[in-house]
């Protein structure tokens, strides 16, 4: 809900997709430093813990920009400036939640795990735009504000009753430097979790950043307001929830190394056909697809690491995971946020496909030893 509401309060107070640029930057960049200390502390202290305190501080964040909203102090910047908060709290905890998820399931269950978890969170896609295209009909963006507020107030008291098996933690004093080099080291050395994170990194530059410039393509390219950016959005969150629910079952018959790989050919082929939908429906057909196809690539990946790294360093090499997307994404959206300022959402959107298209084929013809070693399982 939040992020509807702010990427059409963005888009119809300024009309210039730089702002939604700057927007996703702010929400991603602070992972730089969050990160790291995110995967040191969830190897230190209990992860539910962790989990809570990030999301207390998150709903404050959430409950500043509701305020400033309904009492029309709200600005582009000070949205921007809140979202830096969310944002270090939100990739501070990440590390956490991807981790515990090895704690509550047996190892040969993790993909369907990391799917369930990624179906859950995409629900929030399908129902969380409907409710926002709903508030901000007969409201203003600030009650989308204070729901998600409340949402953050859930996820703390809901982990009060999450139970996860006893586990070793670090128990030398707290040297955040340190700690994140052994994770840097533990993730040169398997080569499955290390490739993985190099390809999170490349679809966030490259192939994310359609994301950030939806509201852009169903306003001012699609004219079809607010309600069709909500739509926009719910279309990508069924294709993401039916991806999460099917592909771990495919990747049982066949295998999940094929899914990951089917997963990132169709990312590219739906993100250029995408770029040129003529109306809202077929462009929402398209985002299914793609929402599916994207959910699929970030699963298999963060599946990859999941099942590679080390035990000890679990959170800290899965940190550096959500480090390679913080970074890349927020960089891709900027740019290309900026260009399709000057060229138009269609052309940018077309030409970052073609060029992820380019290096899938490169990698796969002259380098296939990057796909084996992420489909080999560490014992």
């Amino acid at each position: 809900m939040q992020s509807v509401a702010l990427g059409v309060y963005l888009t119809l107070t300024t009309h210039n997709a730089v702002w939604l640029g700057l927007l996703t930057f702010a929400a991603w960049f602070p992972a730089i430093i969050g990160s790291p200390i995110g995967g040191v502390m969830a190897d230190r202290m209990p992860r539910e813990r962790w989990i809570q305190i990030n999301n207390a501080i998150q709903a404050l964040s959430a409950i500043a920009l509701a305020v400033a909203e309904l009492t029309h102090h709200l600005s582009p910047l000070l949205a921007c400036t809140l979202a830096i908060a969310e944002g270090l709290c939100g990739s501070a905890s990440w590390a956490a939640w991807q981790s515990l998820l090895r704690d509550l399931v047996d190892h040969d269950q993790v993909l369907a795990a990391v799917s369930l978890s990624s179906a859950q969170f995409n629900l929030g896609r399908i129902i969380g735009p409907v409710f926002a295209a709903v508030l901000l009909a007969v409201g203003n963006p600030g009650w989308c504000f204070a729901a998600n507020a409340l949402s953050f107030v859930v996820v703390v008291v809901t982990f009060s009753f999450v139970r996860s098996k006893p586990r070793e933690v670090t128990p030398s004093r707290f040297t955040p430097w340190a700690d994140s080099m052994a994770g840097v080291r533990a993730m040169v050395r398997t080569p499955g979790a290390a490739n993985a994170i190099i390809g999170v990194g490349v679809v966030g530059l490259i192939v994310s950043p359609f994301i950030t410039l939806v509201p852009a393509m169903g306003i001012d390219v699609l004219h079809a307001g607010k309600t069709g950016v909500s739509w926009m959005v719910t279309a990508q969150g069924v294709g993401a929830v039916l991806g999460a629910l099917t592909l771990p079952a495919l990747a049982r018959r066949t295998s999940r190394l094929g899914v990951l790989r089917g997963s990132l050919w169709t990312a590219a082929v739906m993100d250029g056909l995408y770029a040129y939908a003529p109306n809202l429906w077929l462009a929402c057909l398209a985002l299914v697809i793609l929402g599916g196809a994207y959910v699929g690539t970030m699963t298999g990946l963060n599946t990859s690491v999941q099942l590679h790294a080390p035990e000890k360093e679990r959170s800290r090499v899965l940190s550096i995971y959500v480090l390679s997307l913080s970074v890349f994404y927020p960089i891709g959206a900027i740019v290309q946020s900026a260009l399709a300022h000057h060229w138009g959402v269609p052309v940018v959107s077309a030409s970052a496909a073609g060029l992820f298209v380019l290096l899938l084929g490169v990698v796969s013809f002259f380098r296939p030893q990057f796909w084996t070693a992420m489909g080999s399982i560490r014992a």
